[in-house]
């Protein structure tokens, strides 16, 4: 029964998107870009201001309405700290904003919606207990006092707005993928076989996902039938001791109607301290994804959106989706192998090539590009996390993120920019 509505709600909303496309021939201005997105302050702590920002971990354009978009947070302001994490404001909702470019070229907030439980209870960003999705993560208080879990938190960092009004959202804990309602009200969770949050699962293997490196970006095709997720970095497989290849990362797909998964090597051109961001579809097996690294873009950061092929790819799904190593080639995990190792076991990773380099482009100043939006015609909508506005000072206390181009506070911020 599942299966038939499944497929039943596919062709709905593909056909929904057809015929409710009312704007597809309007041009939008988007000559006022680059433009920042509207802020208020969420919290003082010990002196610094955290906004109330963090739009920008993952962007999706509006199914059917040209010119409007969706941009998610993450979990929330944090600090680095012992075990984990400071969570600055512990009982802060990841939150969808709804916007639109509004016929004078201006970002116009339509609504904001945060995200919330099966019973309709907001959430929060703190971690996940062990068994539901925990990267082993400790959540503190700004004062480091330890906080509790959330059965049903999210480390936010990717989303999907589907023709129906729904959406699909991946994280960073779990890795997980929620289905919400058009209200923000959690459907479904997929996570991998061993994590105990449903029935539909994804391979057991991303669950060795790095903490604050999992499913860091999320899709769907064109037609409307397939999820494609990118693992934010080298995961541990088998082991930290034993992951070797710095420059492997994975994409995974998942087909909503079947519940099938498949998985694609992905060669970074850094090291596992670079991340695989944001993707976003060309085609149903052409996309655009995003590599960075942790730098300001004017201090020598490395900012780049490459255009990528699955159809040629192999899937290393394995035969057996509950091991936990994944498929192995040579008695060994994939991430223990070398390129050379892979390649003559007959694997090849997705095709990639330069979309745009953005600080040669458009001398982008952020540390981080988390959210791309293909708008058609060669132009891209790029995002950037702002944090709050604030980093860790090295102690576990926020200081405020100042750009070190402008001396100005980061802030969520839009840009277009053409690709090749």
């Amino acid at each position: 029964m599942k299966r038939l509505l499944l497929s039943a709600f596919v062709l709905t909303a593909l056909a929904s998107c057809k015929d409710d496309d009312t704007n597809s021939n309007q041009e939008i201005n988007y000559s006022k870009l680059p433009q920042e997105f509207a802020f208020s302050k969420l919290a003082t702590i010990n002196g610094v201001d955290v906004i109330n920002g963090g739009f920008g971990s993952g962007a999706a354009a509006h199914p059917t309405r040209k010119g409007e978009f969706y941009v998610i947070t993450d979990r929330g302001p944090n600090t680095d700290y012992l075990s984990g994490k400071k969570f600055l404001a512990p009982n802060f909702t990841p939150t969808i904003m709804h916007f639109k470019i509004n016929a004078e070229g201006n970002i116009e907030v339509i609504q904001y919606i945060k995200l919330k439980n099966p019973t309709g209870q907001p959430i929060t960003g703190l971690p996940n207990p062990i068994g539901m999705g925990s990267t082993g993560e400790v959540a503190y208080d700004a004062s480091g006092n330890v906080l509790g879990t959330d059965k049903y938190g999210l480390d936010s960092e990717s989303i999907v707005a589907a023709p129906d009004g729904t959406f699909w959202v991946s994280d960073e804990y779990g890795p997980h993928i929620v289905h919400y309602s058009a209200e923000g009200v959690e459907m479904e969770r997929i996570s991998p076989i061993g994590v105990n949050t449903g029935t539909r699962k994804l391979p057991a293997v991303l669950a060795k996902r790095r903490a604050n490196r999992g499913m860091e970006g999320l899709c769907i095709t064109p037609d409307g039938r397939t999820l494609v997720g990118t693992i934010q970095s080298m995961m541990l497989v088998p082991t930290k001791a034993l992951a070797t290849n710095t420059t492997l990362t994975r994409i995974v797909t998942f087909d909503i109607i079947t519940g099938q998964t498949k998985q694609y090597l992905y060669k970074q051109d850094g090291g596992a301290s670079d991340s695989v961001c944001d993707i976003t579809a060309l085609s149903n097996n052409e996309f655009l994804v995003i590599e960075r690294d942790g730098n300001f873009g004017t201090q020598g950061g490395i900012k780049k959106v490459y255009r990528i092929n699955v159809s040629g790819a192999t899937d290393v799904n394995g035969t057996d989706l509950a091991a936990v190593d994944g498929m192995k080639i040579n008695n060994k995990a994939l991430e223990q192998s070398t390129w050379d190792e892979i390649t003559n076991a007959g694997i090849k990773p997705v095709s990639k090539s330069l979309a745009v380099d953005l600080v040669a482009k458009l001398g982008y100043e952020h540390d981080k590009f988390e959210g791309i939006v293909y708008l058609g015609n060669n132009k891209l909508a790029v995002f950037n996390d702002d944090d709050f506005g604030v980093v860790d000072d090295g102690n576990g206390n926020p200081k405020a993120k100042i750009l070190p181009k402008t001396g100005k506070v980061d802030k969520g911020t839009m840009y277009v920019v053409d690709i090749q």
